[in-house]
Formats: C-alpha cells, structure tokens, sequence
C-alpha cells in the first residue's frame, strides 16, 4: 500500500532533486503527485511499499540534517561577503512589483480600517 514520504508544497526545485536522487540511489520505489493544473491538489513524493517507510524517513532525517548545515554555511558565507540577498536587493530588481504589493498592502489596511475610524460619522 502507498505511503506518503514527503510534501513538496514550498520546496524548492534543487532539494526535489536531491531527494530523489537519494531515493534512487537507495533503490526506493517511490512516485510523485502534483499540484495540479489549478495548483490545489497535494504534491507528494509517495512511497509504493509502506514496509520501506522507516528507511526512506531515517535518510530523509539525514539529508535534511545535511543541508540545513550546507545553506546555514552558504548564507554565512554569502553575508560575510555582502552578497546576501536584502529587502532592497529584491526591490531593486523589480520596483514595479514591490510597489505593487505595497500598494495592496496599503488598500488591505485601508479597507479594514476604515469602517471602524468611520464608524462615529454615521
């Protein structure tokens, strides 16, 4: 019977990868749900041999171990060199679309404001 392993909502591409490589390499049968066309289903990568399960989530543990260690080290490194990424990185990439979310976050705020502060000039 089928066994779900791991949710891939949120993970980027690279660690995916990584994991099924492990899963590969340790001779897993594992398959893969998506989201979707409209993105509301769950993507999952799914074990078909429920007895494998403790193996597949003992490698997963370590490898997840390992790369949390590996990005703690990249982004220390990419900050003691001034390359990590800021807020004002990201808005200088595309003002446009920073202006745009504070545009809506500033509508958001006016709107459930308002009723309240226009409450008493009725």
């Amino acid at each position: 019977m089928s066994v779900i392993l791991f949710r891939l909502r949120g993970v980027p591409d690279d660690e995916i990868d990584e994991i099924r490589e492990l899963l590969r390499i340790n001779k897993i049968d594992f398959y893969e749900t998506s989201a979707g066309n409209w993105g509301i289903s769950m993507p999952a990568i799914w074990l078909r041999d429920n007895s494998r399960l403790e193996q597949a989530k003992q490698l997963l543990e370590l490898y997840q171990d390992e790369r949390a260690t590996r990005m703690k080290g990249e982004y220390a490194r990419l900050k003691e060199r001034g390359e990590n990424r800021t807020l004002l990185d990201i808005f200088k990439e595309d003002p446009l679309r920073m202006l745009l979310y504070v545009a809506a976050v500033a509508a958001i705020l006016y709107f459930s404001v308002m009723p309240f502060l226009d409450f008493g000039g009725v």
